[in-house]
């Protein structure tokens, strides 16, 4: 599916023509002999609002009259809002802006591009525009066969490591049919952190750096007491501590040898909706991971928005991207829906990441 602007046709012979409601409709449109044209401006806009954006284009490319009725903007505030949560994925170039997804229309939605956001935020969009780019395969693979290049490495961390009832680690390590561990677990950190290796699509190796905010007996013991985890990856200096403000917190030495040869950053969120979360914090960290003074700044971070199990109440990809301020970052990021106990968006995830590397590594 791609939202296009709907063409208009030559109209038919001229009936009546009508003023309508503010919006798109505010100019005179005949309005066409039909069904519908008994029927109140917004009763009209109430039945559209029902269809699917392919059939929306397909009604405006049947008159000047329907061409202007399915460009009106809270029209397609309604189907922002009605479509967004079930989108699995956003990233940086498709985010809508956060006054488009409030509650109420704001003062001036009605001269707010609806259609054009829903266009660049959609999914289906952002597959057709990723299929048009140009493919150059064949000489690429030569290419790399020429040149010895070591397998990319990721950071991964994250309260969704450790808050969530399933372990989206274990499962990864234990699911050869969805994802092949091609490397034992290797080079620990104080406990807190192992390097992978897994094979993606049977072909390409990459390395997953496991990064925990305390050992595993800490974990079991803070989960069995239903004690808060202290997280010892990241402290905060002297002179800011006590402060609340996101980006005031450093890494520990090991990990911050960790994140200076990284080629990108895996952060697994709690997205599932019936637990706290605090998103300053969590931001915070984001910073510290990947602050640019341990590493290039353009590094891709890929958020993995998962909850345990299938049937969890989820907090839609696109409002965790606002509730953590990705669009303070200045490096590509993506934020994925993940379902730890199937694993189920997690291999679209990592072909984004790994795509951006290759992208990020041909400039």
């Amino acid at each position: 599916l791609s939202v296009t602007e709907p063409r208009a046709r030559s109209a038919p012979p001229a009936p009546p023509s009508v003023h309508c409601r503010q919006g798109s409709l505010t100019t005179r449109h005949r309005r066409p002999r039909t069904a519908l044209c008994v029927l109140q401006v917004d009763v009209q806009l109430r039945i559209l609002s029902y269809l699917s954006p392919r059939d929306l284009c397909r009604l405006g490319s049947t008159g000047c009259y329907w061409r202007a009725a399915v460009r009106d903007p809270l029209l397609w505030r309604r189907l922002l809002r009605r479509d967004l949560p079930a989108w699995a994925s956003v990233d940086w170039r498709s985010l809508p802006e956060a006054q488009l997804l409030a509650p109420l229309p704001a003062p001036g939605a009605a001269h707010c591009d609806y259609m054009a956001a829903y266009k660049k935020s959609c999914p289906q969009s952002r597959r057709s525009l990723k299929s048009n780019r140009p493919r150059y395969g064949p000489v690429a693979s030569f290419l790399q066969s020429l040149v010895t290049q070591a397998e990319p490495r990721f950071a991964m961390f994250g309260p969704g490591l450790e808050e969530l009832d399933d372990s989206l680690v274990q499962k990864m390590m234990t699911c050869p049919e969805i994802l092949l561990v091609a490397g034992l677990p290797q080079r620990r950190i104080h406990g807190i952190g192992s390097g992978v290796s897994f094979q993606f699509n049977n072909n390409q190796k990459f390395n997953i750096l496991t990064l925990y905010s305390t050992t595993s007996v800490e974990r079991r013991r803070a989960r069995t007491e239903q004690a808060v985890i202290v997280n010892k990856m990241f402290y905060q200096d002297s002179t800011t501590a006590g402060s609340q403000q996101a980006g005031h917190y450093s890494v520990i030495a090991q990990v911050k040898k960790v994140c200076e040869v990284v080629d990108g950053f895996i952060y697994v969120a709690n997205a599932e909706a019936h637990k706290k979360h605090d998103r300053e914090e969590e931001l915070a960290h984001i910073l510290a991971m990947t602050d640019p003074a341990l590493g290039p700044r353009n590094r891709p971070l890929l958020v993995l928005s998962c909850i345990s199990h299938a049937g969890v109440e989820r907090i839609p990809c696109v409002y965790m991207a606002h509730h953590l301020k990705l669009n303070l970052l200045h490096q590509p990021w993506m934020v994925q829906d993940t379902v730890a106990a199937t694993l189920d968006g997690l291999l679209t995830g990592l072909e984004w990441l790994l795509e951006e590397v290759d992208c990020k590594n041909a400039l």
